[in-house]
Protein backbone atom coordinates (compact mmCIF):
# COMPACT_ATOMS: atom_id res chain seq x y z
CA UNK A 1 0.00 0.00 0.00
CA UNK A 2 0.67 3.33 -0.79
CA UNK A 3 0.35 6.33 1.64
CA UNK A 4 0.37 9.86 0.47
CA UNK A 5 -0.14 13.10 1.70
CA UNK A 6 0.20 16.53 -0.56
CA UNK A 7 2.44 18.86 1.62
CA UNK A 8 2.47 22.35 1.04
CA UNK A 9 5.46 23.80 1.79
CA UNK A 10 9.14 22.29 2.67
CA UNK A 11 9.86 19.69 5.22
CA UNK A 12 11.33 16.38 6.06
CA UNK A 13 10.46 13.00 5.31
CA UNK A 14 10.01 9.57 6.53
CA UNK A 15 10.02 5.69 4.68
CA UNK A 16 6.82 4.01 5.67
CA UNK A 17 7.65 0.37 5.44
CA UNK A 18 9.27 -0.67 2.64
CA UNK A 19 7.09 0.67 0.61
CA UNK A 20 6.31 4.73 0.95
CA UNK A 21 7.39 7.59 1.67
CA UNK A 22 5.63 10.38 3.46
CA UNK A 23 6.47 14.15 3.73
CA UNK A 24 5.08 15.91 6.26
CA UNK A 25 5.29 19.96 6.66
CA UNK A 26 3.60 23.39 7.62
CA UNK A 27 0.12 24.06 6.60
CA UNK A 28 -0.29 27.06 4.12
CA UNK A 29 -0.21 30.56 5.02
CA UNK A 30 -4.31 31.80 4.78
CA UNK A 31 -5.57 33.18 1.69
CA UNK A 32 -6.36 36.58 2.67
CA UNK A 33 -2.66 37.15 4.52
CA UNK A 34 0.30 38.17 2.09
CA UNK A 35 2.76 35.09 2.47
CA UNK A 36 5.97 36.06 5.05
CA UNK A 37 9.86 36.01 3.67
CA UNK A 38 9.94 32.24 4.67
CA UNK A 39 6.63 30.64 3.20
CA UNK A 40 6.60 29.52 -0.48
CA UNK A 41 3.87 28.71 -3.20
CA UNK A 42 3.12 25.61 -3.27
CA UNK A 43 4.19 23.49 -6.22
CA UNK A 44 1.32 21.39 -7.49
CA UNK A 45 3.66 18.53 -8.51
CA UNK A 46 4.25 14.85 -7.32
CA UNK A 47 7.58 12.38 -9.01
CA UNK A 48 7.43 8.94 -7.81
CA UNK A 49 10.06 6.26 -7.70
CA UNK A 50 9.67 2.85 -7.90
CA UNK A 51 13.13 0.29 -6.93
CA UNK A 52 14.15 -3.14 -8.62
CA UNK A 53 14.39 -5.75 -6.12
CA UNK A 54 18.00 -4.58 -4.85
CA UNK A 55 15.56 -2.48 -2.52
CA UNK A 56 16.28 1.34 -1.36
CA UNK A 57 19.18 -0.01 1.27
CA UNK A 58 21.51 -1.73 -1.06
CA UNK A 59 24.23 0.97 -0.71
CA UNK A 60 24.51 0.95 -4.16
CA UNK A 61 22.48 1.59 -7.46
CA UNK A 62 18.76 1.71 -6.02
CA UNK A 63 19.99 3.98 -3.23
CA UNK A 64 21.58 6.49 -5.10
CA UNK A 65 18.41 6.74 -7.21
CA UNK A 66 16.53 7.53 -3.72
CA UNK A 67 19.03 9.92 -2.84
CA UNK A 68 18.41 12.01 -6.49
CA UNK A 69 14.61 11.95 -5.70
CA UNK A 70 14.84 12.79 -2.77
CA UNK A 71 17.22 16.10 -2.77
CA UNK A 72 15.33 16.67 -6.08
CA UNK A 73 11.53 16.75 -4.05
CA UNK A 74 13.79 18.84 -1.45
CA UNK A 75 14.75 21.59 -3.56
CA UNK A 76 11.19 21.59 -5.35
CA UNK A 77 9.76 22.08 -1.62
CA UNK A 78 7.21 18.81 -2.56
CA UNK A 79 6.74 15.69 -1.44
CA UNK A 80 7.62 12.36 -3.38
CA UNK A 81 6.28 8.89 -3.66
CA UNK A 82 8.70 5.76 -2.94
CA UNK A 83 7.74 1.90 -3.29
CA UNK A 84 10.13 -0.54 -3.35
CA UNK A 85 9.53 -4.03 -5.10
CA UNK A 86 9.86 -7.42 -3.14
CA UNK A 87 10.42 -8.91 -6.38
CA UNK A 88 9.84 -9.32 -9.97
CA UNK A 89 6.76 -9.67 -9.57
CA UNK A 90 5.77 -6.56 -8.17
CA UNK A 91 7.33 -4.38 -10.84
CA UNK A 92 4.05 -4.39 -12.62
CA UNK A 93 1.55 -3.72 -9.63
CA UNK A 94 4.23 -0.88 -8.40
CA UNK A 95 3.98 1.02 -11.09
CA UNK A 96 0.34 0.77 -11.57
CA UNK A 97 0.13 1.81 -7.87
CA UNK A 98 1.54 4.80 -8.11
CA UNK A 99 -0.20 5.83 -11.54
CA UNK A 100 -3.24 5.18 -9.38
CA UNK A 101 -1.70 7.99 -6.65
CA UNK A 102 -1.74 10.67 -9.08
CA UNK A 103 1.99 10.88 -9.85
CA UNK A 104 3.36 13.58 -12.33
CA UNK A 105 6.30 11.74 -13.28
CA UNK A 106 7.76 8.02 -12.22
CA UNK A 107 10.95 6.94 -12.32
CA UNK A 108 11.26 2.87 -12.55
CA UNK A 109 14.93 2.09 -11.20
CA UNK A 110 16.23 -0.54 -13.36
CA UNK A 111 16.50 -2.87 -16.71
CA UNK A 112 13.83 -5.34 -15.57
CA UNK A 113 11.39 -2.49 -15.24
CA UNK A 114 11.67 -2.20 -18.65
CA UNK A 115 8.06 -3.81 -19.56
CA UNK A 116 5.98 -2.28 -16.51
CA UNK A 117 7.36 1.34 -17.53
CA UNK A 118 6.08 0.45 -21.14
CA UNK A 119 3.17 -0.62 -20.63
CA UNK A 120 2.15 2.13 -18.51
CA UNK A 121 3.10 4.90 -20.20
CA UNK A 122 1.59 3.91 -23.25
CA UNK A 123 -1.68 3.15 -21.31
CA UNK A 124 -1.17 6.44 -19.98
CA UNK A 125 0.46 9.16 -21.94
CA UNK A 126 -0.86 12.50 -19.70
CA UNK A 127 2.09 10.89 -17.09
CA UNK A 128 6.35 11.34 -17.63
CA UNK A 129 8.17 7.95 -16.97
CA UNK A 130 12.12 8.02 -16.78
CA UNK A 131 13.81 4.55 -17.19
CA UNK A 132 17.45 3.71 -15.74
CA UNK A 133 19.32 1.25 -17.73
CA UNK A 134 17.33 1.44 -20.69
CA UNK A 135 15.71 2.85 -23.51
CA UNK A 136 11.92 2.72 -23.76
CA UNK A 137 10.05 4.04 -26.89
CA UNK A 138 7.53 6.91 -26.15
CA UNK A 139 7.13 10.87 -26.36
CA UNK A 140 6.33 10.82 -22.62
CA UNK A 141 9.45 8.42 -21.98
CA UNK A 142 13.31 9.52 -20.80
CA UNK A 143 15.44 6.82 -20.80
CA UNK A 144 18.51 7.31 -18.70
CA UNK A 145 21.76 5.12 -19.79
CA UNK A 146 25.28 5.19 -18.13
CA UNK A 147 28.53 4.08 -20.48
CA UNK A 148 29.78 2.82 -18.13
CA UNK A 149 32.15 0.64 -19.33
CA UNK A 150 34.28 3.78 -19.66
CA UNK A 151 35.00 4.36 -15.86
CA UNK A 152 35.03 0.26 -15.35
CA UNK A 153 37.96 0.21 -17.72
CA UNK A 154 39.90 2.91 -14.97
CA UNK A 155 38.71 0.15 -12.30
CA UNK A 156 40.72 -3.07 -14.32
CA UNK A 157 43.33 -0.79 -15.10
CA UNK A 158 43.68 0.01 -11.59
CA UNK A 159 43.18 -3.43 -10.42
CA UNK A 160 45.76 -4.89 -12.60
CA UNK A 161 48.28 -2.17 -11.50
CA UNK A 162 47.62 -3.05 -7.87
CA UNK A 163 47.39 -6.69 -7.71
CA UNK A 164 49.82 -9.13 -6.10
CA UNK A 165 48.79 -12.07 -7.18
CA UNK A 166 48.29 -11.15 -10.72
CA UNK A 167 44.55 -12.40 -10.58
CA UNK A 168 41.88 -10.46 -10.32
CA UNK A 169 38.21 -11.20 -10.91
CA UNK A 170 34.14 -10.17 -11.34
CA UNK A 171 31.14 -11.83 -11.11
CA UNK A 172 27.64 -9.90 -12.19
CA UNK A 173 23.74 -10.90 -10.90
CA UNK A 174 22.12 -11.25 -13.45
CA UNK A 175 23.57 -10.90 -17.10
CA UNK A 176 22.00 -8.22 -18.63
CA UNK A 177 23.91 -4.86 -20.27
CA UNK A 178 23.70 -2.82 -17.49
CA UNK A 179 25.83 -5.39 -15.31
CA UNK A 180 27.97 -6.87 -18.41
CA UNK A 181 29.02 -3.51 -19.84
CA UNK A 182 31.16 -3.07 -16.28
CA UNK A 183 32.26 -6.33 -16.80
CA UNK A 184 33.18 -5.20 -20.35
CA UNK A 185 35.23 -2.51 -19.15
CA UNK A 186 37.04 -4.23 -16.28
CA UNK A 187 38.19 -6.57 -18.73
CA UNK A 188 39.68 -4.64 -21.25
CA UNK A 189 40.91 -2.23 -18.61
CA UNK A 190 43.09 -4.92 -17.22
CA UNK A 191 44.24 -5.89 -20.81
CA UNK A 192 45.11 -2.48 -21.52
CA UNK A 193 47.42 -2.66 -18.57
CA UNK A 194 48.97 -5.21 -19.45
CA UNK A 195 49.82 -4.24 -23.15
CA UNK A 196 51.59 -1.21 -21.97
CA UNK A 197 52.99 -2.58 -19.23
CA UNK A 198 54.29 -5.73 -20.32
CA UNK A 199 52.58 -7.80 -17.47
CA UNK A 200 49.61 -10.55 -17.53
CA UNK A 201 47.21 -10.05 -15.27
CA UNK A 202 44.70 -12.51 -15.40
CA UNK A 203 41.01 -11.51 -15.17
CA UNK A 204 38.67 -14.24 -13.79
CA UNK A 205 34.86 -14.32 -13.91
CA UNK A 206 34.21 -13.26 -17.31
CA UNK A 207 35.40 -13.50 -20.95
CA UNK A 208 34.67 -10.34 -23.14
CA UNK A 209 35.28 -12.14 -26.44
CA UNK A 210 32.51 -14.66 -25.48
CA UNK A 211 30.51 -12.34 -23.68
CA UNK A 212 30.17 -15.18 -20.66
CA UNK A 213 31.16 -15.17 -17.11
CA UNK A 214 30.02 -15.76 -13.24
CA UNK A 215 26.87 -14.96 -12.48
CA UNK A 216 24.50 -15.41 -9.02
CA UNK A 217 21.20 -15.39 -10.57
CA UNK A 218 19.53 -12.21 -8.63
CA UNK A 219 20.88 -8.46 -7.01
CA UNK A 220 20.33 -10.19 -2.93
CA UNK A 221 23.66 -10.63 -1.04
CA UNK A 222 23.19 -14.46 0.24
CA UNK A 223 24.64 -17.64 -0.64
CA UNK A 224 25.18 -17.52 -4.25
CA UNK A 225 26.77 -14.19 -4.24
CA UNK A 226 29.04 -15.73 -1.50
CA UNK A 227 30.09 -18.60 -3.17
CA UNK A 228 30.97 -16.73 -6.03
CA UNK A 229 33.40 -14.62 -4.88
CA UNK A 230 34.85 -17.84 -2.66
CA UNK A 231 35.72 -19.27 -6.14
CA UNK A 232 37.82 -16.15 -7.63
CA UNK A 233 39.72 -15.87 -4.07
CA UNK A 234 40.21 -19.40 -4.35
CA UNK A 235 41.52 -19.25 -7.33
CA UNK A 236 43.83 -16.67 -6.28
CA UNK A 237 42.16 -13.25 -7.16
CA UNK A 238 43.39 -10.29 -4.64
CA UNK A 239 41.26 -7.66 -5.98
CA UNK A 240 37.47 -8.65 -6.85
CA UNK A 241 34.72 -6.31 -8.72
CA UNK A 242 31.26 -7.70 -7.88
CA UNK A 243 28.19 -6.20 -10.25
CA UNK A 244 24.87 -6.17 -8.48
CA UNK A 245 24.11 -3.75 -6.10
CA UNK A 246 23.96 -5.92 -2.81
CA UNK A 247 25.89 -8.31 -3.68
CA UNK A 248 29.26 -6.67 -2.91
CA UNK A 249 28.23 -7.35 0.81
CA UNK A 250 28.33 -11.14 0.30
CA UNK A 251 31.78 -10.38 -1.38
CA UNK A 252 33.17 -8.04 2.06
CA UNK A 253 32.18 -11.36 3.88
CA UNK A 254 33.99 -13.65 1.87
CA UNK A 255 37.03 -10.92 1.58
CA UNK A 256 37.01 -10.92 5.22
CA UNK A 257 36.62 -14.59 6.36
CA UNK A 258 39.55 -15.02 3.85
CA UNK A 259 41.89 -13.37 5.91
CA UNK A 260 43.99 -12.56 2.71
CA UNK A 261 44.58 -9.13 1.88
CA UNK A 262 42.02 -8.80 -0.89
CA UNK A 263 40.16 -5.58 -1.96
CA UNK A 264 36.93 -4.90 -3.24
CA UNK A 265 36.03 -2.65 -6.20
CA UNK A 266 32.40 -1.29 -5.63
CA UNK A 267 29.99 -0.28 -8.19
CA UNK A 268 27.39 2.74 -9.29
CA UNK A 269 28.29 4.43 -5.83
CA UNK A 270 31.34 4.99 -3.77
CA UNK A 271 30.82 2.46 -1.46
CA UNK A 272 34.18 3.72 0.74
CA UNK A 273 31.26 6.57 1.34
CA UNK A 274 27.62 4.55 1.56
CA UNK A 275 28.90 1.64 3.10
CA UNK A 276 31.62 3.23 5.46
CA UNK A 277 32.15 0.05 7.66
CA UNK A 278 33.36 -1.61 4.53
CA UNK A 279 36.03 1.19 4.00
CA UNK A 280 39.26 -0.80 4.58
CA UNK A 281 38.17 -2.93 1.59
CA UNK A 282 37.73 -0.61 -0.77
CA UNK A 283 40.25 0.57 -3.56
CA UNK A 284 38.07 2.24 -5.61
CA UNK A 285 34.55 2.35 -7.14
CA UNK A 286 32.73 2.90 -10.73
CA UNK A 287 30.87 5.87 -10.45
CA UNK A 288 27.57 5.84 -12.01
CA UNK A 289 25.85 9.08 -10.25
CA UNK A 290 22.24 8.04 -11.04
CA UNK A 291 21.36 10.33 -8.31
CA UNK A 292 22.70 13.41 -10.34
CA UNK A 293 20.53 12.32 -13.38
CA UNK A 294 17.12 11.68 -11.77
CA UNK A 295 17.69 15.29 -10.07
CA UNK A 296 17.98 16.87 -13.30
CA UNK A 297 14.75 14.78 -14.63
CA UNK A 298 13.03 15.67 -12.08
CA UNK A 299 13.35 19.32 -11.35
CA UNK A 300 13.12 19.56 -15.40
CA UNK A 301 9.97 17.80 -15.21
CA UNK A 302 8.75 20.31 -12.35
CA UNK A 303 9.96 23.51 -14.53
CA UNK A 304 7.29 22.36 -16.91
CA UNK A 305 10.03 20.63 -19.35
CA UNK A 306 10.32 17.52 -19.28
CA UNK A 307 11.43 15.71 -22.56
CA UNK A 308 12.43 12.49 -24.28
CA UNK A 309 15.92 12.90 -25.36
CA UNK A 310 17.97 10.27 -24.24
CA UNK A 311 20.31 10.48 -21.43
CA UNK A 312 24.08 8.58 -21.55
CA UNK A 313 26.12 9.20 -18.75
CA UNK A 314 29.77 9.54 -19.73
CA UNK A 315 33.28 10.46 -18.39
CA UNK A 316 33.06 13.75 -20.41
CA UNK A 317 29.61 15.01 -18.90
CA UNK A 318 30.64 13.43 -15.14
CA UNK A 319 28.13 10.90 -15.47
CA UNK A 320 30.49 7.86 -14.82
CA UNK A 321 33.47 8.06 -13.36
CA UNK A 322 35.96 6.32 -10.83
CA UNK A 323 36.28 7.10 -7.29
CA UNK A 324 39.46 8.06 -5.02
CA UNK A 325 41.68 5.54 -3.76
CA UNK A 326 40.68 6.54 -0.18
CA UNK A 327 42.58 4.21 2.80
CA UNK A 328 44.86 2.84 -0.67
CA UNK A 329 46.01 6.27 -2.25
CA UNK A 330 49.55 5.39 0.14
CA UNK A 331 49.40 1.65 -1.54
CA UNK A 332 48.87 2.26 -4.88
CA UNK A 333 51.31 2.97 -7.30
CA UNK A 334 52.59 6.60 -6.75
CA UNK A 335 51.99 7.30 -10.97
CA UNK A 336 49.02 5.36 -11.21
CA UNK A 337 46.63 8.18 -10.50
CA UNK A 338 48.53 10.53 -12.99
CA UNK A 339 47.92 7.34 -15.33
CA UNK A 340 43.93 7.25 -14.73
CA UNK A 341 44.20 11.07 -15.04
CA UNK A 342 45.76 10.43 -18.90
CA UNK A 343 43.47 7.84 -19.64
CA UNK A 344 40.32 10.00 -19.01
CA UNK A 345 41.57 12.60 -20.38
CA UNK A 346 42.22 10.34 -23.97
CA UNK A 347 39.00 8.19 -23.75
CA UNK A 348 36.74 11.98 -23.79
CA UNK A 349 38.96 13.18 -26.54
CA UNK A 350 37.89 10.17 -28.64
CA UNK A 351 41.78 9.08 -28.86
CA UNK A 352 41.38 5.84 -27.02
CA UNK A 353 38.06 4.46 -28.00
CA UNK A 354 36.42 1.89 -24.95
CA UNK A 355 33.21 -0.43 -25.85
CA UNK A 356 31.18 -2.56 -25.14
CA UNK A 357 28.17 -4.68 -26.83
CA UNK A 358 26.46 -2.68 -24.36
CA UNK A 359 27.33 0.23 -24.57
CA UNK A 360 24.52 2.66 -25.24
CA UNK A 361 23.50 3.49 -28.90
CA UNK A 362 25.67 0.15 -30.00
Amino acid sequence: MIITTRKRTLGGFALIGASALVLAGCAAAPEDEAPTETETETLDFLPCIVSDAGGWDDRSFNEAAFEGIESAASDLGVEFNAVESADENAYGPNVQALVDQGCDLIVTVGFLLNEATAEASVANPDINFAIIDDLVEGDNVKAILFDTVQAAFLAGYSAASYTESGVVGTFGGIPIPPVTIFMDGFAQGVDYYNEQNGTSVETLGWDFDAQDGAFTGGFAPGTEALTSAQNLIDQGADVLMPVGGPIYFSAAEAIRDSGADITLIGVDKDIFVSDPDLGDLVLTSVLKNIGNAVYDVVTTAAEGNFDNSLYVGTLENEGVGLAPFHDYEASVDAELQAQIDELIAAIIAGDLVVESPATPGQ
